[in-house]
């Protein structure tokens, strides 16, 4: 198994490098999803074929927006109350904090 290209049973490194983001993405989705893994000794385990499925089987209409656009950046006036989603930049301007929130409906 050593010498295949693909292997079935990824660990961490390349899981993330098969989903195509950051081990610390990659670390953020397994502890914040329902990623298909196991913890084998102090290593996670991930098969190919399992995590291919998983991101096959979501939809994009899962994710909803808290009505707000991502990315937006308003300037902070003095004196006004900063929600628990907002970050105060060194410029002054406020920045998101957070976005995404899952909602696990039935198909």
């Amino acid at each position: 198994m050593s010498g295949s290209p693909d292997p079935e049973i990824l660990n961490i490194d390349q899981a993330a490098e098969l989903l195509g983001v950051s081990v610390k993405t990659f670390h953020k989705v397994l502890h914040s999803e329902e990623l298909p893994a196991r913890k084998v000794g102090r290593e996670w385990k991930f098969s190919r074929r399992a995590l291919i499925e998983w991101v096959g089987s979501g939809k994009s209409s899962d994710f909803v927006r808290d009505g707000r656009p991502s990315g937006v950046v308003q300037p902070h006036r003095a004196g006004a109350d900063l929600d628990a989603d907002n970050a105060v930049r060194e410029d002054g301007a406020v920045r998101r904090t957070s976005g995404w929130t899952y909602q696990n409906t039935p198909d």
